[in-house]
């Protein structure tokens, strides 16, 4: 199974992405819709916010007053942190029953608006965001939404900035303009990176690429790019890895080389290299070999990026105190 986490700015265009994904045959969790369900009438979800904001955010019905409840929250960071402690637990958890249902070889997109403020990134295998401008999504929200340009800033401050939200992805897909231009770079990604990497996944093999690379000029995004692959990396193999490292010509400021990033994970024992095989498979590194030192080589499986993996047992260490 593939995992990817979709996520932009309000009005940056998720719901277009989503709704095409889903023509495309991928299963869609939709966070939006899920935090809906965990707070509708009669679920503790709704019991614990009524008993944390009051009975005056219900609606006459018994359902949520969401448009109350918003104003308030979103105009007060310590009020919305209470709320996403009690929703967001809630929404990973149904989140994480749907993709438990889900086979081996399916594409699984969950849209989360907060993915980047939550820190969530690292659970997928690659992260997407729909980018648009600050003034493009003020418009509209106040054409489609009937908000003020004062409350559309308002959202917009309450969450990640592009450039935290740029960092923390692998795909960015403009949507300033026409749609058709977003959902053709989407189809681009669908056929030319995403069904291959699945099928990867599934045979437990790595991706093709050249022999030899040639170098290009150092990109200042290798870092970057790097530092996403070890979060998810660690977040797969979790206490096997003492560490895990950026390493090689990539990881050196400035230094033309091959466009392949280098990582090296150390752990402890023999026993630990075996255990973490799979995880790290099942990560979107299956195994390809072994390394000079004894210790297993793994070789990306997205076509999309290419990237070597060397897991290492760590070197004993020697008492030199006398």
């Amino acid at each position: 199974m593939l995992s990817l986490g979709l996520t932009g700015g309000i009005a940056a265009g998720k719901s277009l992405l989503s709704t095409r994904f889903r023509e495309l045959g991928a299963v869609v969790i939709d966070a939006d819709q899920l935090a809906r369900e965990v707070v509708a009438p009669g679920t503790p979800g709704l019991a614990q916010v009524v008993a944390q904001f009051g009975q005056n955010f219900l609606l006459p019905d018994g359902s949520l007053d969401r448009p109350r409840l918003g104003s308030l929250v979103f105009a007060d960071p310590s009020q919305r942190q209470a709320l996403n402690a009690i929703i967001h637990p809630r929404v990973r958890a149904a989140a994480q029953s749907m993709k438990d249902q889900a086979g081996p070889g399916a594409i699984v997109v969950q849209d989360i608006p907060l993915l980047v403020e939550t820190g969530q990134g690292a659970a997928f295998h690659l992260v997407v965001v729909v980018q648009a401008s600050a003034e493009t999504r003020v418009a509209r929200m106040m054409a489609t939404r009937g908000m003020s340009r004062e409350d559309a800033q308002a959202r917009m401050d309450a969450q990640a900035s592009d450039a935290e939200r740029a960092a923390a992805a692998d795909v960015v897909i403009a949507n300033d303009g026409d749609p058709q231009q977003a959902i053709a770079a989407l189809d681009e990604l669908w056929h030319g990176r995403l069904l291959p990497f699945v099928a990867n996944l599934v045979a437990g093999l790595p991706s093709a690429g050249p022999l030899t690379p040639q170098n290009v000029p150092a990109d200042p995004s290798w870092p970057v790019q790097a530092a996403r692959l070890a979060a998810r990396v660690k977040t797969a193999v979790g206490e096997l890895a003492v560490s895990v490292d950026h390493i090689g010509a990539t990881s050196v400021p400035g230094q033309p080389a091959p466009d392949v990033l280098e990582l090296q994970v150390q752990v402890r024992t023999a026993e630990d290299l075996l255990a973490a095989m799979a995880p790290l498979a099942a990560a979107g590194f299956p195994l390809s070999g072994r390394t000079s030192g004894g210790g297993s080589l793994h070789v990306s499986a997205d076509p999309g990026r290419a990237a070597t993996l060397a897991v290492v047992v760590q070197a004993p260490r020697h008492d030199t105190t006398g």
